[in-house]
């Protein structure tokens, strides 16, 4: 390794640049909290050299155009025009995998040098505080370490990239990936507090759900591939609680029956696996707002995929109660992205995710052919952000004619479009757990029938789908997810 002029090292593999941001990130976030801890101790404020070192280790990549670009039908890894690409970046150990994997391409494919230093971009103190209550007893408010250490951002922390309002005609400084330390690390702090797990546990196949009973079968299903598959080697549910390959049935469910998991706004479970491919389920209760809230944050871990399991209101006559709905299609009437993402931008069906979806239907259900198609059905799902639409069926039934949509849910449509925006490949699955225009409600006796029956069933179809999917990452990062201003990382 060479060191120029600019502090920068010049790295030649992808193992000694995540090697290095590794370093700097440690070497940054120990000096800080050296320095806190110092502070609250005995008010010694750290001199200029310290505060020098609290900054993001930084990622450059440098494209110079030499001959003809190479073509690939790859959905990221790769470089479109000419420049210096950077991205500041937090915590390196943890995404060490997802490093590697965008490096490795761009090294194989094109003439890049890459550099790793620190960056101008300081962290902000509040994300090396991992416990939350070092700073109680100490007489010291937040305002006042704000004035001695640096503090949160907001404006260094945007959706620019994601939202196609970055400056791509500036060549001398490109974005390398989506997310830099900054909002990265602003998003992680939000995992924790409302899932109330560590962010390190999510695993990058997620499903999202809108009813708590799919929690209890999530951790039923948990237990049982810990106890028969060597492949999964703990759970842990909300409050960092952990269950481990080889606990006892009888421990293990006392263990989880124990768990105070309303304490969490939007409570997560994971079940981890070896290989890294786990999956995780989050109980993001009802609506549009709290679907792009968790979805906004779980984005910064890159995940493979998250789909949408819950349940939804049918619209046709011919769907009974327990029937699927995959949607192919999106009509957003919850109006919580139209700033960024306005609704006459079409969401596409990724066709990875529909095949899997239908054939995880057809392997669960043991249905085929004809007597799967009477009870799965494709078609358009309408998302409100109004719980309570029905009221307002005179006005809304003509568009609703109009788009041909046979079901009706609250986060859909919003979990689909932030999958779009955010380019994370998605896919929604629906319960018709009623039929609102067809006089076909959820009484609670009807209710409470329908749910033991039709739970267990579709949180396995949502699993199965999944495992599916780890088999072709290649294509599931599809190419619709992408426009012709991208940064190199997926």
């Amino acid at each position: 390794m060479t060191q120029p002029a600019d502090g920068f090292i010049v790295v030649n593999t992808a193992e000694e640049a995540v090697d290095r941001l590794e370093s700097l990130h440690l070497q940054a976030t120990r000096a800080l909290s050296s320095a806190l801890k110092r502070y609250l101790k005995d008010r010694t404020e750290p001199d200029e050299a310290e505060r020098a070192l609290f900054r993001y280790p930084e990622l450059r990549l440098q494209y110079d155009h030499l001959g003809e670009t190479p073509t690939t039908t790859r959905a990221y890894g790769k470089v479109q025009v000419p420049g210096t690409y950077s991205v500041t970046v937090t915590y390196p150990h943890a995404f060490r995998t997802y490093l590697l994997d965008q490096l490795r391409p761009l090294l194989s494919d094109y003439n890049v040098k890459l550099e790793v230093g620190l960056s101008q971009q300081n962290i902000p103190y509040p994300y090396v505080v991992e416990q939350g209550d070092e700073l109680a007893g100490t007489g010291v408010t937040a305002a006042a370490l704000a004035r001695v250490f640096p503090s949160t951002d907001l404006s260094a922390a945007t959706d620019s990239v994601a939202d196609g309002l970055y400056d791509w005609t500036d060549t001398a400084s490109l974005p390398l990936a989506l997310f830099d330390g900054a909002r990265t690390d602003f998003s992680l702090r939000r995992i924790v507090h409302y899932t109330g797990s560590d962010w390190r546990y999510v695993q990058p196949w997620i499903l999202l759900t809108n009813y708590h009973r799919y929690v209890d079968q999530f951790i039923r299903h948990g237990l049982a591939q810990l106890r028969d598959d060597p492949r999964f080697v703990k759970m842990v549910l909300p409050g960092n609680v952990t269950i481990e390959r080889g606990t006892s049935e009888e421990d293990a469910q006392a263990v989880a029956d124990a768990v105070v998991w309303h304490r969490y706004q939007m409570p997560a479970y994971h079940l981890i696996a070896a290989d890294g491919h786990g999956v995780t389920l989050v109980n993001i209760g009802v609506g549009p707002s709290n679907a792009k809230n968790i979805t906004d944050h779980l984005a910064v871990l890159r995940p493979h995929c998250w789909l949408m399991i819950g349940h939804c209101g049918g619209l046709r006559q011919s769907q009974t109660i327990g029937d699927y709905v995959l949607a192919h299609a999106y009509m957003r009437r919850d109006g919580i992205l139209d700033r960024v993402l306005p609704p006459h931008i079409p969401i596409p069906a990724l066709a990875e995710v529909q095949q899997a979806l239908q054939e995880a239907a057809a392997n669960v259900t043991g249905d085929q052919g004809e007597v799967l198609k009477r009870r799965l059905r494709t078609g358009t799902v309408l998302t409100y952000d109004d719980r309570n639409w029905e009221l307002h069926w005179a006005h809304e039934r003509a568009l609703i004619n109009l788009s041909r949509a046979v079901a009706v849910d609250m986060e859909s449509g919003t979990i689909a479009a932030q999958g779009y925006r955010l380019r994370v490949p998605y896919g929604t699955l629906l319960c018709v757990s009623d039929k609102p225009l067809h006089s076909e409600i959820k009484l609670p006796g009807s209710a409470s029938g329908f749910y033991q029956r039709a739970v267990s069933q579709h949180l396995s179809i949502g699993i199965a789908a999944l495992d599916l999917l780890r088999n072709q990452l290649d294509s599931l990062h599809s190419r619709k997810l992408r426009s012709f201003d991208e940064p190199p990382f997926r």
